[in-house]
């Protein structure tokens, strides 16, 4: 589980060790590390505990790990606000965590979704109540009765 992380985070911060992470070098000391500072013991695996405990430490990601490369198959979301997005894949015959490196590719379709985790054919048509209709923000946007006027595109938002 901290190994995929680890590796998921190098990959979304251009960590210029990202590439020795996958194949198990240097990875140690980030590794040992982490775990210190979260407090948690992976001596006889993680679960939903130790996903929620590194979400709370790695609070600028949001983590999700699915079960199987079906949408509905998520084992736990995170549910950060945050657009930087960790996907993993846990294989339960082996009780190990995979970085997924693209969601759309793993699930073969051309769109998935980051509010509703639904996936389709493309993103235009798909509607989603975790999405704003205005501006297309996840989580959407919060709803006042005053509309703004955007001088740019002359379109009215619900909020800046």
């Amino acid at each position: 589980m901290a190994h995929a992380l680890i590796i998921a985070i190098a990959r979304i911060t251009n960590d210029p060790y990202y590439k020795a992470y996958q194949r198990g070098y240097k990875i140690f000391q980030k590794f040992r590390h982490s775990l210190q500072t979260t407090g948690i013991d992976l001596q006889h695996g993680g679960g939903i505990p130790e996903l929620q405990r590194f979400q709370d430490h790695f609070s600028e990601y949001r983590i999700v790990v699915y079960g199987g490369l079906d949408y509905g198959d998520i084992i736990y979301d995170g549910q950060g606000t945050s657009e930087k997005r960790i996907n993993l894949l846990y294989d339960d015959v082996n009780r190990h965590y995979h970085v997924i490196a693209t969601l759309t590719g793993s699930m073969v379709k051309r769109y998935v979704c980051k509010g509703c985790n639904k996936r389709c054919g493309s993103g235009v048509t798909h509607k989603c109540q975790e999405t704003c209709n205005d501006c297309l923000f996840i989580p959407p946007c919060v709803y006042t009765h005053v509309r703004i006027l955007c001088e740019s595109c002359n379109r009215t938002f619900r909020s800046q």
